[in-house]
Protein backbone atom coordinates (compact mmCIF):
# COMPACT_ATOMS: atom_id res chain seq x y z
CA UNK A 1 0.00 0.00 0.00
CA UNK A 2 1.39 3.38 -0.94
CA UNK A 3 2.28 6.35 1.89
CA UNK A 4 -0.85 8.23 2.22
CA UNK A 5 -0.20 11.88 0.84
CA UNK A 6 -1.75 14.97 1.49
CA UNK A 7 -2.88 15.92 -2.35
CA UNK A 8 -4.90 19.21 -3.71
CA UNK A 9 -8.48 18.49 -4.65
CA UNK A 10 -10.13 21.99 -5.20
CA UNK A 11 -8.57 25.00 -5.78
CA UNK A 12 -10.05 28.34 -5.96
CA UNK A 13 -9.15 32.08 -6.25
CA UNK A 14 -10.43 35.79 -5.79
CA UNK A 15 -9.32 38.88 -6.86
CA UNK A 16 -10.96 42.46 -6.27
CA UNK A 17 -12.63 44.03 -9.52
CA UNK A 18 -10.99 47.68 -8.88
CA UNK A 19 -7.86 47.58 -11.30
CA UNK A 20 -4.74 49.87 -10.58
CA UNK A 21 -3.54 50.32 -14.35
CA UNK A 22 0.15 51.21 -15.19
CA UNK A 23 -1.47 54.29 -17.07
CA UNK A 24 -3.66 54.93 -13.73
CA UNK A 25 -0.08 54.91 -11.31
CA UNK A 26 1.44 57.60 -14.33
CA UNK A 27 -1.09 59.96 -12.65
CA UNK A 28 0.21 59.46 -9.20
CA UNK A 29 3.94 59.10 -9.22
CA UNK A 30 6.81 59.76 -11.21
CA UNK A 31 6.82 56.94 -13.36
CA UNK A 32 5.90 55.05 -17.34
CA UNK A 33 4.21 51.92 -18.37
CA UNK A 34 7.29 51.43 -20.39
CA UNK A 35 9.55 51.88 -17.02
CA UNK A 36 7.28 49.59 -15.22
CA UNK A 37 6.71 46.62 -17.50
CA UNK A 38 10.60 46.46 -18.59
CA UNK A 39 11.50 46.60 -14.46
CA UNK A 40 8.79 44.02 -13.12
CA UNK A 41 7.22 42.67 -16.31
CA UNK A 42 3.75 43.91 -14.42
CA UNK A 43 0.82 45.81 -16.31
CA UNK A 44 -1.72 45.75 -13.94
CA UNK A 45 -2.50 44.99 -9.98
CA UNK A 46 -6.17 44.52 -8.45
CA UNK A 47 -6.72 46.63 -5.16
CA UNK A 48 -9.59 45.79 -2.75
CA UNK A 49 -11.75 49.20 -1.94
CA UNK A 50 -15.24 47.49 -1.62
CA UNK A 51 -16.31 49.11 1.40
CA UNK A 52 -16.24 47.52 4.48
CA UNK A 53 -13.80 44.58 3.07
CA UNK A 54 -10.49 43.57 4.18
CA UNK A 55 -8.42 40.58 3.67
CA UNK A 56 -10.30 37.97 5.80
CA UNK A 57 -13.85 38.80 3.24
CA UNK A 58 -11.19 37.95 0.25
CA UNK A 59 -10.09 34.77 1.83
CA UNK A 60 -13.46 33.97 2.79
CA UNK A 61 -14.91 34.17 -0.50
CA UNK A 62 -11.96 31.40 -1.20
CA UNK A 63 -12.82 28.95 1.16
CA UNK A 64 -16.61 29.08 0.24
CA UNK A 65 -15.23 28.81 -3.58
CA UNK A 66 -13.53 25.83 -2.40
CA UNK A 67 -16.39 24.28 -0.48
CA UNK A 68 -18.68 24.68 -3.58
CA UNK A 69 -16.33 23.15 -5.76
CA UNK A 70 -15.51 20.22 -3.77
CA UNK A 71 -18.91 20.03 -2.86
CA UNK A 72 -17.43 19.69 1.08
CA UNK A 73 -19.42 20.82 3.61
CA UNK A 74 -18.48 22.92 5.73
CA UNK A 75 -19.17 21.19 9.08
CA UNK A 76 -16.00 18.50 7.55
CA UNK A 77 -13.61 21.02 7.36
CA UNK A 78 -11.34 19.96 10.18
CA UNK A 79 -8.18 22.87 9.90
CA UNK A 80 -7.83 25.93 8.16
CA UNK A 81 -4.16 27.72 7.56
CA UNK A 82 -4.30 31.27 6.09
CA UNK A 83 -0.57 33.07 5.04
CA UNK A 84 -0.96 36.49 5.19
CA UNK A 85 1.16 39.47 6.51
CA UNK A 86 -1.87 41.86 6.38
CA UNK A 87 -4.27 40.20 8.69
CA UNK A 88 -7.65 42.49 9.62
CA UNK A 89 -5.99 43.01 13.17
CA UNK A 90 -3.13 42.29 14.94
CA UNK A 91 -5.53 39.59 17.16
CA UNK A 92 -7.91 38.18 17.04
CA UNK A 93 -6.36 35.61 14.52
CA UNK A 94 -7.93 35.96 11.08
CA UNK A 95 -8.11 32.32 10.21
CA UNK A 96 -10.66 32.15 12.49
CA UNK A 97 -12.70 35.29 11.23
CA UNK A 98 -12.74 33.90 8.12
CA UNK A 99 -14.10 30.17 9.29
CA UNK A 100 -16.80 32.22 10.55
CA UNK A 101 -17.52 34.45 7.39
CA UNK A 102 -17.59 31.08 5.40
CA UNK A 103 -19.83 29.08 7.78
CA UNK A 104 -16.82 26.62 9.08
CA UNK A 105 -17.93 25.53 12.31
CA UNK A 106 -15.79 22.68 13.51
CA UNK A 107 -12.55 23.59 12.37
CA UNK A 108 -9.52 25.12 14.15
CA UNK A 109 -7.88 28.02 12.37
CA UNK A 110 -4.49 30.21 12.58
CA UNK A 111 -2.59 32.70 10.64
CA UNK A 112 0.44 32.32 9.48
CA UNK A 113 3.32 34.58 8.73
CA UNK A 114 6.47 34.50 6.11
CA UNK A 115 5.53 37.12 4.03
CA UNK A 116 5.66 35.83 0.21
CA UNK A 117 6.85 32.38 1.43
CA UNK A 118 3.73 31.97 3.56
CA UNK A 119 1.37 29.83 0.96
CA UNK A 120 4.34 27.30 0.97
CA UNK A 121 5.12 26.96 4.29
CA UNK A 122 1.47 26.83 5.02
CA UNK A 123 0.79 24.16 2.48
CA UNK A 124 3.65 21.78 3.89
CA UNK A 125 2.47 22.16 7.69
CA UNK A 126 -1.22 21.23 6.52
CA UNK A 127 -0.01 18.60 4.79
CA UNK A 128 1.75 17.08 7.73
CA UNK A 129 -1.72 16.81 9.65
CA UNK A 130 -3.19 14.71 6.42
CA UNK A 131 -0.08 13.19 6.24
CA UNK A 132 0.10 11.69 10.02
CA UNK A 133 -4.07 10.88 10.04
CA UNK A 134 -4.94 13.60 11.87
CA UNK A 135 -7.54 15.20 9.97
CA UNK A 136 -8.40 14.83 6.49
CA UNK A 137 -9.95 18.00 5.14
CA UNK A 138 -7.57 21.03 5.16
CA UNK A 139 -7.89 24.25 3.86
CA UNK A 140 -4.77 26.07 3.00
CA UNK A 141 -5.25 29.87 1.79
CA UNK A 142 -2.56 32.78 0.89
CA UNK A 143 -4.21 36.37 1.14
CA UNK A 144 -2.98 39.23 1.37
CA UNK A 145 -4.38 43.33 0.74
CA UNK A 146 -0.89 45.31 0.38
CA UNK A 147 -2.87 48.02 -0.84
CA UNK A 148 -3.07 48.51 3.26
CA UNK A 149 0.93 48.87 4.00
CA UNK A 150 1.35 50.62 0.73
CA UNK A 151 2.51 53.93 0.54
CA UNK A 152 1.53 55.07 -2.83
CA UNK A 153 4.05 57.52 -3.21
CA UNK A 154 6.84 55.53 -3.24
CA UNK A 155 7.41 54.39 -6.54
CA UNK A 156 9.76 51.81 -5.84
CA UNK A 157 6.94 49.50 -3.61
CA UNK A 158 3.44 50.85 -5.09
CA UNK A 159 4.27 49.82 -8.63
CA UNK A 160 4.83 46.06 -7.15
CA UNK A 161 2.17 45.43 -4.77
CA UNK A 162 -1.56 44.17 -5.40
CA UNK A 163 -4.41 42.44 -3.16
CA UNK A 164 -5.46 38.69 -3.76
CA UNK A 165 -5.91 35.48 -2.24
CA UNK A 166 -5.74 31.94 -3.72
CA UNK A 167 -5.84 28.83 -1.93
CA UNK A 168 -6.63 24.93 -2.19
CA UNK A 169 -7.97 21.94 -0.23
CA UNK A 170 -6.14 19.07 0.94
CA UNK A 171 -7.32 15.41 1.34
CA UNK A 172 -5.54 12.63 1.80
CA UNK A 173 -4.51 10.42 -1.22
CA UNK A 174 -3.52 6.92 -1.25
CA UNK A 175 -2.32 6.44 -5.13
CA UNK A 176 1.12 7.92 -4.03
CA UNK A 177 0.37 11.15 -5.65
CA UNK A 178 0.15 14.79 -3.46
CA UNK A 179 2.35 16.69 -1.71
CA UNK A 180 5.70 14.66 -1.56
CA UNK A 181 8.97 16.67 0.10
CA UNK A 182 9.67 20.26 0.90
CA UNK A 183 13.17 22.39 1.75
CA UNK A 184 12.75 25.22 3.77
CA UNK A 185 14.93 28.12 4.97
CA UNK A 186 15.29 31.59 6.08
CA UNK A 187 17.80 34.40 7.48
CA UNK A 188 16.69 36.91 9.91
CA UNK A 189 19.59 38.83 9.34
CA UNK A 190 17.91 39.84 5.30
CA UNK A 191 14.79 41.58 7.75
CA UNK A 192 17.06 44.80 7.33
CA UNK A 193 16.23 44.95 3.08
CA UNK A 194 12.63 43.94 3.22
CA UNK A 195 10.42 45.21 6.29
CA UNK A 196 7.62 47.53 7.69
CA UNK A 197 9.60 49.41 10.41
CA UNK A 198 6.77 50.16 12.92
CA UNK A 199 2.88 48.34 14.18
CA UNK A 200 5.22 45.98 15.97
CA UNK A 201 6.01 45.45 19.71
CA UNK A 202 9.78 47.17 18.61
CA UNK A 203 8.01 50.27 17.15
CA UNK A 204 4.38 50.46 18.16
CA UNK A 205 2.43 53.06 16.73
CA UNK A 206 2.60 56.51 17.44
CA UNK A 207 2.09 59.69 15.67
CA UNK A 208 5.65 59.92 14.63
CA UNK A 209 5.15 56.55 13.61
CA UNK A 210 2.61 57.24 11.37
CA UNK A 211 4.01 61.15 10.17
CA UNK A 212 7.16 59.44 9.27
CA UNK A 213 5.70 56.68 7.12
CA UNK A 214 7.08 53.71 9.30
CA UNK A 215 3.84 51.95 8.44
CA UNK A 216 4.53 51.15 5.39
CA UNK A 217 6.48 48.31 3.04
CA UNK A 218 10.23 49.25 2.90
CA UNK A 219 12.63 47.26 0.50
CA UNK A 220 16.00 47.65 -0.99
CA UNK A 221 15.76 46.13 -3.98
CA UNK A 222 19.06 44.60 -4.93
CA UNK A 223 20.18 42.40 -2.25
CA UNK A 224 16.28 40.97 -2.36
CA UNK A 225 16.07 40.44 -6.24
CA UNK A 226 20.04 38.36 -5.42
CA UNK A 227 18.89 36.62 -2.09
CA UNK A 228 15.43 35.57 -4.14
CA UNK A 229 17.04 34.01 -6.82
CA UNK A 230 19.48 32.02 -4.71
CA UNK A 231 17.37 30.69 -2.63
CA UNK A 232 14.81 29.91 -4.68
CA UNK A 233 17.27 27.96 -7.04
CA UNK A 234 18.84 26.22 -4.22
CA UNK A 235 15.77 24.91 -2.52
CA UNK A 236 14.71 23.87 -5.84
CA UNK A 237 17.63 21.82 -6.41
CA UNK A 238 18.15 20.31 -3.33
CA UNK A 239 14.68 19.53 -3.36
CA UNK A 240 14.98 17.60 -7.08
CA UNK A 241 18.19 16.03 -5.89
CA UNK A 242 17.16 14.37 -2.56
CA UNK A 243 14.01 13.17 -4.39
CA UNK A 244 16.38 11.85 -7.56
CA UNK A 245 14.73 13.90 -9.60
CA UNK A 246 16.20 16.65 -12.74
CA UNK A 247 14.27 19.57 -13.88
CA UNK A 248 13.55 17.50 -17.27
CA UNK A 249 10.94 15.25 -14.42
CA UNK A 250 8.84 18.36 -13.94
CA UNK A 251 6.29 19.88 -15.59
CA UNK A 252 5.58 22.74 -14.16
CA UNK A 253 7.57 25.45 -11.79
CA UNK A 254 5.38 27.19 -10.34
CA UNK A 255 7.28 30.49 -8.49
CA UNK A 256 6.47 33.31 -6.22
CA UNK A 257 5.26 36.35 -8.69
CA UNK A 258 7.62 39.27 -7.21
CA UNK A 259 9.38 40.61 -10.59
CA UNK A 260 9.93 39.03 -14.07
CA UNK A 261 13.33 39.45 -13.99
CA UNK A 262 13.68 37.08 -10.66
CA UNK A 263 11.13 34.95 -12.71
CA UNK A 264 13.51 34.83 -15.84
CA UNK A 265 16.61 34.51 -13.88
CA UNK A 266 15.41 31.53 -11.82
CA UNK A 267 14.42 29.95 -15.13
CA UNK A 268 17.72 30.76 -16.86
CA UNK A 269 19.82 29.14 -13.60
CA UNK A 270 17.98 26.13 -13.54
CA UNK A 271 17.84 25.45 -17.23
CA UNK A 272 13.96 25.92 -16.83
CA UNK A 273 11.95 26.59 -20.03
CA UNK A 274 9.87 29.60 -19.81
CA UNK A 275 7.01 28.08 -21.20
CA UNK A 276 6.67 25.45 -18.44
CA UNK A 277 6.86 28.21 -15.78
CA UNK A 278 3.74 29.45 -14.35
CA UNK A 279 3.70 33.01 -14.82
CA UNK A 280 0.39 35.83 -14.25
CA UNK A 281 2.42 38.76 -12.69
CA UNK A 282 1.07 40.49 -15.86
CA UNK A 283 -2.81 40.53 -14.15
CA UNK A 284 -1.74 41.00 -10.54
CA UNK A 285 1.04 42.58 -9.44
CA UNK A 286 2.67 40.78 -6.17
CA UNK A 287 0.31 39.64 -4.19
CA UNK A 288 2.53 38.32 -1.26
CA UNK A 289 1.01 35.06 -0.06
CA UNK A 290 -1.40 34.82 -2.76
CA UNK A 291 0.95 34.52 -5.67
CA UNK A 292 1.17 30.91 -5.39
CA UNK A 293 -1.77 29.92 -5.65
CA UNK A 294 -3.37 32.23 -7.90
CA UNK A 295 -1.06 30.78 -10.58
CA UNK A 296 -2.61 27.29 -8.96
CA UNK A 297 -5.83 28.81 -9.91
CA UNK A 298 -5.06 30.48 -13.26
CA UNK A 299 -3.33 27.59 -14.72
CA UNK A 300 -5.86 24.89 -13.46
CA UNK A 301 -7.26 24.24 -16.83
CA UNK A 302 -3.88 23.07 -18.22
CA UNK A 303 -2.67 20.66 -15.18
CA UNK A 304 -3.41 17.30 -15.82
CA UNK A 305 -3.31 14.22 -13.26
CA UNK A 306 -0.19 13.03 -12.76
CA UNK A 307 1.89 16.45 -13.12
CA UNK A 308 4.81 17.04 -11.30
CA UNK A 309 5.25 20.28 -9.65
CA UNK A 310 7.93 22.26 -7.78
CA UNK A 311 6.45 25.48 -5.90
CA UNK A 312 9.13 27.70 -4.61
CA UNK A 313 8.98 31.13 -2.70
CA UNK A 314 10.63 33.85 -1.46
CA UNK A 315 9.87 36.30 1.09
CA UNK A 316 10.49 39.24 3.69
CA UNK A 317 12.37 38.25 6.71
CA UNK A 318 14.63 36.50 4.76
CA UNK A 319 12.22 33.56 4.02
CA UNK A 320 12.71 31.06 1.10
CA UNK A 321 11.45 27.24 0.08
CA UNK A 322 10.39 24.71 -2.59
CA UNK A 323 7.74 21.75 -2.45
CA UNK A 324 7.44 19.04 -4.48
CA UNK A 325 3.43 17.93 -5.22
CA UNK A 326 2.07 15.60 -7.89
CA UNK A 327 -1.28 16.94 -9.64
CA UNK A 328 -4.14 14.28 -8.52
CA UNK A 329 -7.10 15.47 -11.04
CA UNK A 330 -8.03 17.23 -14.85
Amino acid sequence: MSKMLASITAVDGYVPDTVLSNQDLEKIVDTNDEWITSRTGIKERRILKKEGWATSDMAAEVAKGLLEKSGTNPDEIDLLIMATVTSDMIFPDGANTVCDKAGIKNAFAYDLSAACSGFVFALYTGAQFIQTGAYRKVIVIGVDMMSSIIDYEDRSTCIIFGDGAAGVLLEPNKEGLGIRDAVMGGDGSGRQYLHMKAGGSLSPASIETVKNKEHFVFQDGRPVFKAAVSGMRDTTKKLLDRNGLTTKDIDWIVPHQANIRIINTLASQLDFPMDRVMVNIEKYGNTTAGTIPLCLWDYEEKLKKNDTLVLTAFGGGFTWGSLLLDWTYG
